[in-house]
């Protein structure tokens, strides 16, 4: 396994790699660049996923 990290950039919309833009602007790391490329759609369906959880949650009561 590599010590590679891969991080989505937020201000520029690209994949960088450690060296890249400062953490507040970022999302990662990531451990390839493919997986950094789809950092958009892997934080949309950790959003939704918690979503979910919070309204079976509320609907429990």
């Amino acid at each position: 396994m590599s010590d590679e990290q891969w991080f989505y950039c937020l201000k520029h919309h690209a994949v960088e790699p450690r060296e890249g833009c400062r953490a507040d602007d970022r999302l990662g790391p990531y451990p390839d660049k493919e997986t950094a490329a789809r950092a958009l759609e892997i934080a949309r369906e950790r959003t939704e996923a918690a979503d979910r959880y919070d309204q079976e949650w509320d609907e429990t009561d």
